[in-house]
């Protein structure tokens, strides 16, 4: 053992704040929010009713006026964990995110976002849902 005091420690850096636009996906709507690490929380931002390249121009342009630092996609799933058709369908987008946009896209389970939305009585239950799920993935953030 040494005599002499322990070397001071560097001091670490806080982490950098992470901002993020989440979704829940549809068919015939997907729902838009914003959030980020410093505050970990989200808002609903908008429902898009588009689909196809109509859908990814609206999502386009709102990454540009965000500049998130990567989308959270909300993958739906039965009660039991098993997937389904709109687990495919939202994970396939998901992957159209990534393809597109060329951030990091991060899936997590949406079970009961709809739900919940509904049940806070949601103007924009779309909207709310994404603002769920983003909500679930901060909540999850070291």
């Amino acid at each position: 053992m040494s005599d002499q005091p322990d070397a001071p420690q560097p001091a670490t850096a806080p982490p950098v704040p992470r901002s993020f636009l989440a979704f829940d996906y549809g068919t015939r709507r997907v729902g838009v929010a914003s959030g980020n690490t410093l505050l970990r929380s989200a808002t609903p931002l908008k429902t898009i009713a588009a689909e196809g390249d109509a859908r990814f121009a609206a999502i386009e342009q709102l990454v540009r006026q965000w500049q998130p630092d990567a989308l959270v996609v909300g993958v739906p799933v039965h009660p039991d964990g098993t997937p389904h058709d709109n687990t495919r369908r939202a994970q396939r987008f998901a992957r159209q995110l990534h393809g597109r946009l060329r951030l990091p896209v991060h899936e997590v389970d949406e079970r009961y976002s709809t739900t919940e939305a509904l049940a806070g009585g949601a103007a924009d239950v779309d909207a709310a849902s994404a603002a769920i799920i983003l909500d679930q993935f901060l909540r999850a953030q070291p």
